[in-house]
Formats: C-alpha cells, structure tokens, sequence
C-alpha cells in the first residue's frame, strides 16, 4: 500500500520532532510520517520509545526549505530583514501579519487621501487624536466606532513585565511605490495601524519615496540594498521618527496575540523541553 499523502502540517510536524528530544505524541500525524518512512521508532536505554527523524525525513524537510526560500517575495524578505536587524535585537516581541480588530470612528471609514505627488510635500493631513475619551459604557462605545480588520506587516511589543513600557509598534512594508501608493490611498487602513499602536512606520527601499511624501505621523525606514532568504545583505536607516501617541491594548488584540506565534520562538519547540515521560 503506498503511504498516504502528505502536507504542511506533516513537515512542521516533522520539523518539531527534530527540534525535539523526541518523545511521540502518537496521533495520526506520526502514523502516517512512521509509514511514509520519514519517522522511525528507537528505544532509548531507560526503555522509553522516542522518535528519530529519518535519513529521508531530512531529505524532505531540506527540500521543503528550498521550495519554501525559492516562493519568498522581496516584500517577505524586507520583513523577516526588518525585523531581524531592527526589531528582535533591541528586545521587541515581534508578530508578521496579525489579524487585529481596530475601532474607527464613522467618519473615518470614508476619509479621502490624495496618492504620493511629485513635486513639494503635500499639506499634513488633520487628522483628530488618537486616544481621546471615550464616552462612558459598552453600548455607547459600540455605536461610536466602526470595526475595521487591520494586518499589519509586522507588529511588536518591548519584552517586560511592566504594561506602561510596552510600547506597541507597527512597521508596514512596501516594496514598490505602487504598492506604497495604494496603501495611502486608504485612510481608514492606516488609522486601524495607527488605533493598535503608539509608533507607526513605513519601510520602503531607498528611492521609492521621500519622507516628507507621507503622512507626518508616520515614521520612516529606507532599506538600502536586497535582502536574500535569510534577511541579509539590506541597511535599514531611519530617515524620520513617527510620532507617538499614547495607547493601551485592548483585550481582543492580546487574545490575538496568545494565540499567534511570535517571529523567533518557532525554534523552541514545546516537546524540547519536555522530561522523561
């Protein structure tokens, strides 16, 4: 009987069991990677049965990894170099391309902005505060706001235990100024990154954009060069700071963040630190 057929969630599987000390889970999972010849049973010294990762297991993973380097797009390789080089070494928790919910106030949904000009900087937009107070109870605040769905390309908080040195930032990158322009075009999308965070910021390559072109309360990265697979080879400088408003998380977007895998912990697998059965 040939071995069933086998999809992303066999190899992250996989993948886990070599990042691990190999305990089984004995689901469905490792009875087809078991069949499929990608799994082997061992018995360790104690007597306990562990897992190994075949021979052809690797061949496999390695061949995915290829496929996987070879689908990468320019703006994916700008995130995971952004983030690699800016975000995690100065201590920041980092998420790609959440789902959050963002509150909008009515007249916001509609509002109209001009595309980038050549030329001289545009007028700056007057745009009301972000965190004013709000009306008193639930239902009052429900029907003030409109709910609008934001993705930001990368989100990210400070590592601490202390909720007033969080500081939630939002990096939306573009890799043309196509892309650029279609994303400025939209109001609403960037006051949902501005609602979710106190910083927010646009990376672009050198050359796409000048900083005084967008919005002034953005903040501004330009990457010099092209980042490979693995986010080397690109410079990022900062050519404006965002400005910064004062914001706490709601309670949706931190059950967001629980169930989402933040960039950098993939490697820490749940069965590594598990003991002796």
């Amino acid at each position: 009987m040939p071995p069933p057929p086998l999809a992303r969630h066999h190899r992250t599987r996989l993948l886990e069991v070599w990042r691990s000390a190999g305990w089984p889970c004995q689901d469905v999972l490792e009875i087809d990677l078991l069949a499929a010849g990608l799994l082997e049973r061992q018995t360790s010294p104690e007597g306990h049965i562990l897992l190994r990762v075949t021979d052809a297991g690797i061949a496999w993973l390695a061949e995915a990894r290829r496929a996987g380097q070879r689908r990468q797009s320019l703006h994916d390789r700008m995130a995971l170099a952004f983030a690699r080089q800016q975000l995690l070494p100065a201590g920041r928790i980092v998420w790609r391309e959440l789902s959050l919910r963002a509150a909008l106030a009515p007249e916001e949904e509609a509002q109209p902005v001009a595309p980038l000009a050549e030329g001289p900087p545009p007028a700056a937009l007057a745009l009301p505060g972000l965190w004013d107070d709000e009306p008193p109870g639930p239902a009052q605040r429900r029907a003030a706001r409109l709910w609008r769905v934001a993705r930001p390309d990368l989100f990210s908080i400070r590592h601490t235990t202390v909720p007033g040195y969080l500081r939630p930032m939002v990096h939306e990158v573009k890799a043309s100024r196509a892309d650029l322009q279609s994303d400025l075009r939209h109001a609403a999308k960037r006051r949902a990154y501005q609602w979710l965070c106190e910083e927010c910021y646009y990376v672009f390559p050198a050359g796409v954009a000048e900083a005084h072109e967008l919005p002034p309360e953005f903040g501004v990265w330009l990457m010099h060069g092209t980042p490979d697979e693995e986010g080397q080879g690109a410079r990022f400088e900062l050519a404006r700071p965002a400005r910064h408003a004062r914001c706490t998380l709601p309670f949706d977007v931190w059950m967001a963040l629980c169930r989402a895998t933040p960039l950098g912990s993939d490697g820490q697998a749940a069965q590594a630190r598990l003991g002796a059965p």
